[in-house]
């Protein structure tokens, strides 16, 4: 009968209703309140939760090992022209 009320099973057949759960604990974060605005702000600019923006500054700045390169590592593309033992080279007076 609960169903019903809720709009479901009206004739549909095939339908399901799925939830999935995260398996996630809650927290308090205490923020002064320039940070929780300026956060709150960020949240409704990039239409994201409050909550997912402390997750990823988390995980990015915690999580993440140091070593993990993120874009490129270079600014120039070819083959290299020097090599490590001449690297002053480059400074030498022509």
């Amino acid at each position: 009968m609960r169903a019903r009320l809720l709009g479901f099973g009206a004739g549909l057949t095939g339908v399901t209703c799925m939830v999935t759960m995260t398996p996630m604990k809650k927290t308090q974060v205490y923020l002064p309140a320039d940070q929780l605005a300026a956060l709150h702000a960020v949240a409704r600019r990039t239409k994201r939760s409050v909550a997912e923006l402390i997750r990823e500054a988390i995980r990015t700045t915690w999580l993440q090992p140091a070593a993990k390169a993120r874009g490129p590592v270079a600014l120039w593309d070819g083959p290299v022209a020097l090599t490590s033992d001449d690297h002053d080279a480059i400074y030498d007076a022509p």
